[in-house]
């Protein structure tokens, strides 16, 4: 009979180590939940603070403050609609302008541009959304605003004047000076989101169009385009957060009257101006209440906005999964 051996027991590699790494992997989500809690945290206490210091004027106007055209701080009559109109006004302005050569712009670079010119005007872009927003204002004082007046709002009114957007007198200073103030400093963002969007299209896309036939327009439109229309859509919205919430710049060459009119010629004012012009001068509580609930009005038209494109977004998603 062959001596009887003792078998040693090996626990398989790295059994000891299991509830280390147990630990480790709750920590990180422990950790992560928390980062991800902060920003919901930060939203709810700004819109806190905001409302503990609009207390005032919320007792006092009520809803009324939401459509009231009345902005006069001696007689302490106080209404948020033009600044609400103008704020979506320009922004709205600026998101038709931004857009398409956002758009543009990244699809060449991603498709279309050889690889040392894409490199320059990566750059370029990335130096656009560099440049301070009080520089911006500036320059659309002294040079922007002066050409739109002379040249560009005379033009547009003897081709549309017919239409009440380009009709009545020019200022220069504009809702739609500031519109393209704000276009200008969103483009940056949303197309460099848009170029990166467009570099993880899986090339596989691209090579099963050119597969079948498709020139090159085609492969971008249908390969291209379609397969990042939700990242695209996202973009936009980054770029809509920025312009809704843009002051100094803005502030310089809206024209900060507060007053809804049609033509887009006549000088607006926007939430953020409002309150970045007048917090200093206010002389009274129910004065400084009111410009406390101007950034409330504010962040909750931003708030609002966002979950539009949200919901929008999921509506035009589902009959695609489907």
């Amino acid at each position: 009979m062959q001596p009887s051996m003792a078998v040693a027991k090996v626990a398989p590699p790295g059994v000891g180590k299991l509830p280390r790494r147990a630990f480790g992997d709750h920590a990180f989500k422990v950790l992560a939940f928390g980062m991800a809690l902060s920003v919901l945290v930060l939203i709810v206490l700004t819109g806190y603070e905001l409302a503990h210091g609009s207390e005032l004027a919320l007792h006092k106007f009520g809803w009324r403050f939401l459509i009231s055209s009345d902005w006069d701080p001696v007689q302490e009559q106080f209404g948020a609609l033009p600044f609400i109109f103008g704020t979506l006004v320009s922004s709205a302005i600026a998101l038709c302008i931004a857009v398409p050569i956002s758009i543009a712009t990244a699809v060449y670079l991603t498709e279309l541009a050889p690889g040392w010119l894409r490199q320059v005007l990566s750059l370029f872009i990335e130096l656009l959304a560099a440049v301070p927003s009080v520089i911006l204002g500036l320059w659309g004082i002294f040079v922007m605003v002066p050409w739109l007046r002379e040249h560009f709002f005379p033009w547009l009114r003897k081709a549309f004047g017919s239409l009440p957007l380009f009709s009545g007198p020019i200022y220069g200073v504009s809702l739609l000076a500031g519109g393209i103030i704000i276009a200008i400093m969103i483009i940056p963002i949303i197309t460099s989101v848009s170029r990166e969007i467009l570099r993880s299209v899986p090339g596989l896309q691209r090579e099963a169009a050119y597969a079948l036939g498709a020139t090159r327009w085609e492969v971008t439109r249908i390969a291209v385009l379609s397969y990042a229309k939700r990242g695209l859509f996202g973009a936009v919205i980054l770029g809509l957060g920025r312009a809704l919430g843009e002051t100094m710049a803005v502030t310089m060459v809206i024209g900060n009257r507060p007053e809804i009119a049609k033509s887009l010629f006549a000088p607006g004012y926007t939430l953020a101006s409002v309150v970045a012009n007048e917090f200093a001068e206010a002389t009274s509580n129910l004065y400084l209440s009111s410009l406390f609930e101007l950034g409330l009005v504010l962040l909750g038209v931003t708030v609002l906005v966002n979950a539009a494109a949200q919901l929008l977004l999921k509506t035009f998603a589902e009959p695609t999964a489907k």
